[in-house]
């Protein structure tokens, strides 16, 4: 329990401190939306599968053109090989993102406002990546675990490859944080993550 009360003390200190830090960019993000292909909705926030399997909005700075969902889900073929490909497309073939968000996300700007759903309480600085629903089943045998533990704006996947490591493998290293959780791993999958963030390894 020592570990959970002051996990969630450096949550609420780290994450209000990052979010001080980092306004001037939220500012800037924000004006940007104002004009040409990015004028629209500041923050996107799709249902993602929590703690104890309840659902919450996890947000983004917006990477993708309005009503992306709609958009990818009426292409049948590329919504194939979406879910074929570990839910995710190639930046080149993926006609929802705009050129700004296609920065955002290679630097994980885009990653920003999920300092927010810390504060909030949906997730830690640390932790599994939240999923949405239709990934659940990729974790089907220790399911009840995985869900035993609050989703991280970082986590252990992330400092091993990110979206260059697709399912199986991904659970299995989510599975490896669930079983080596700690102090002392989330203060490498943190040093890490600044370091992976800076080379941009991994990031699309």
């Amino acid at each position: 329990m020592w570990y959970v009360a002051i996990k969630r003390l450096i949550d609420i200190i780290g994450a209000f401190a990052a979010l001080i830090l980092t306004f001037p960019i939220f500012i800037v993000i924000s004006v940007l939306y104002l004009f040409g292909e990015n004028k629209g909705p500041i923050f996107f926030a799709q249902e993602r599968v929590g703690k104890g399997g309840k659902l919450f909005k996890m947000y983004k700075f917006r990477s993708m053109i309005v009503d992306a969902e709609r958009v990818l889900k009426n292409d049948k073929v590329l919504y194939k090989k979406y879910l074929e490909n570990n839910y995710k497309l190639e930046p080149e073939e993926d006609p929802r993102v705009t050129k700004f968000g296609n920065f955002l996300r290679k630097t994980s700007l885009d990653e920003l406002p999920q300092l927010i759903n810390v504060l909030k309480g949906d997730m830690s600085l640390v932790g599994p990546r939240p999923v949405i629903q239709e990934e659940l089943k990729e974790y089907h045998q220790r399911l009840q675990e995985f869900i035993t533990v609050k989703p991280g704006v970082t986590g252990y996947w992330q400092i091993c490859g990110r979206s260059d490591v697709g399912y199986p493998e991904r659970a299995d290293l989510e599975f490896y944080y669930i079983d080596h959780q700690g102090v002392k791993l989330d203060t490498k999958i943190i040093i890490n993550t600044i370091l992976l963030v800076i080379t941009r390894k991994g990031a699309y």
